[in-house]
């Protein structure tokens, strides 16, 4: 029997750039797949009308869609969005897509491989390329530091040894395919409006989760532009204060765990206080930016 894979699309943003995403699913080559879109009350009716029209013309196609949308009747923000989606999973597996993300056409197909070979995964990473808002592949200085931290090599990682770089944050949330089982066990902590992904990753991989880094391979393009959430709040300085506070809790969790050297990593944050710098160019120019926010995340 074919795995099923739920693709599930909290949506709130660009429409041209959902439509990508969308049709990015509609060509992946492994066919056995759910797209399920969770509009978080977009006050636009094109989004419900493309993707109605996708639903009737899945079912003149097939009999059946393998798409279906909701659409909330009150806005419940992105960490509330995500959560209500991972409520509704029904299979093994699922990846929670950017809306603004697309997918390479061979995503879902490499993972199902890995899978068969290794028989269990509960958080799969495929290596990605970055995109602008044109599709134009670039390098921006974030994603430098990324492949500083990220693994040298691919493979299956578990425990202390991969909780020690995971903790940077060089994943990209919207690409990682998730056990169902594992990450409903933990959910997204309501406490973290940015960094909840890496937090329900860490979660999963404390309680014995089972890593996959396909570094050899990348199958999916991952949009970084500076009107995204983590963009705006980190030049005004509240995703560090947030991180702060996630890296005290996770050293003491580490030390609960002996993880020792995951502890004093997690104490540090080097690499987060690196960002802050990288950042405090952007938001001494802009007027909404706070850059003292930023320079009294370099020292604590």
């Amino acid at each position: 029997m074919k795995k099923i894979i739920d693709i599930l699309f909290p949506y709130y943003g660009n429409v041209e750039m959902m439509k990508k995403a969308v049709y990015s699913v509609l060509h992946q080559t492994y066919p056995y797949w759910k797209l399920k879109v969770f509009d978080d009350g977009y006050p636009n009716s094109e989004p419900e009308k493309f993707f109605n029209e996708l639903i009737t013309k899945e079912i003149k196609s097939n009999g059946r869609s393998r798409v279906s949308y909701k659409k909330n009747a009150q806005n419940l923000g992105a960490n509330g969005n995500y959560q209500k989606a991972l409520n509704e999973v029904t299979s093994e597996y699922y990846v929670m897509m950017g809306a603004d993300d697309m997918m390479l056409p061979n995503f879902l197909e490499m993972f199902i491989k890995r899978l068969k070979a290794l028989d269990e995964i509960d958080l799969y990473q495929p290596n990605v390329q970055v995109i602008d808002e044109n599709d134009q592949v670039y390098l921006p200085l974030v994603d430098k530091i990324k492949r500083v931290v990220m693994p040298k090599y691919g493979g299956l990682f578990k425990g202390e040894e991969i909780a020690k770089s995971y903790i940077h944050g060089w994943h990209y949330f919207p690409s990682i395919i998730w056990k169902t089982q594992s990450a409903k066990k933990v959910g997204f902590n309501t406490d973290y409006d940015v960094i909840q992904d890496v937090n329900m990753g860490l979660d999963i991989i404390q309680n014995g989760g089972r890593f996959y880094f396909d570094k050899d391979h990348i199958t999916f393009s991952y949009r970084r532009h500076l009107k995204s959430d983590s963009s705006v709040k980190a030049l005004d300085g509240v995703r560090f204060a947030e991180e702060r506070t996630f890296y005290q809790k996770k050293a003491q969790q580490f030390h609960k765990l002996g993880w020792y050297k995951a502890e004093r990593i997690a104490k540090r944050h080097i690499f987060s206080k690196l960002n802050a710098l990288s950042l405090l160019p952007k938001a001494i120019s802009l007027k909404s930016g706070k850059p003292n926010q930023l320079i009294k995340h370099l020292f604590h």
